[in-house]
């Protein structure tokens, strides 16, 4: 057993945002998340995923968009509400967007490849956390539009898994309620019977 890999696990949490900073990952540490990220049960090998980089002035051309896109939703934004639309990318120095891109195949359903997208998701997390970065993986509103999909780079068949925040994080991140683990399990007692 590698207690400390147990212990790193048991003590993972998801770093707020807003207090990602700089730096952020250069490129080794980028490929390395990415390497890790794609190490996930992936049923036909068939790769249903791939991962989007947002960084530099780009996280800030589509906050640009975004507003643009909420003011023709909602009509007229406040300061507030506008800034928080151009500011969603540029909160944290990177954010890696994870992208169901499912294949064709006659044996494995899209819900299946939606999933091992999760799994890469969870892994980038869990790499950039083992190399001293905070992170955090959001959706948000613009995630189920198709027109939000098309500003942030996605194809029309593709969904958001979501999007990793990922930057330099210093202090203590506050424990936040955990579901009991006892209370989510069960041993089989036969069919459902409702």
């Amino acid at each position: 057993m590698n207690a400390s890999i147990i212990d790193f696990m048991l003590a993972r949490k998801s770093a707020p945002i807003h207090e990602l900073s700089e730096p952020g990952p250069g490129e080794d540490d980028i490929a390395t998340m990415i390497r890790i990220a794609s190490r996930v049960p992936d049923h036909g090998r068939l790769a249903p995923w791939r991962f989007i980089l947002y960084r530099g002035d780009a996280r800030h051309a589509i906050g640009e968009k975004l507003a643009e896109l909420a003011e023709r939703r909602e009509g007229p934004l406040s300061d507030a509400r506008r800034d928080q639309e151009r500011t969603r990318f540029s909160r944290a120095p990177l954010v890696i967007g994870v992208v169901s891109s499912p294949k064709e195949n006659p044996k494995i359903p899209e819900w299946e490849m939606f999933l091992s997208g999760g799994m890469a998701a969870m892994n980038l997390i869990v790499a950039a956390n083992a190399l001293g970065y905070g992170a955090n993986l959001i959706t948000n509103w613009y995630s189920g539009l198709e027109e939000g999909r098309a500003i942030l780079g996605l194809a029309p068949h593709e969904k958001v898994v979501g999007f990793v925040h990922i930057g330099t994080h210093s202090g203590e991140i506050m424990e936040r309620p955990r579901p009991d683990p006892a209370a989510l399990v069960s041993d089989y007692s036969g069919p459902w019977q409702g």
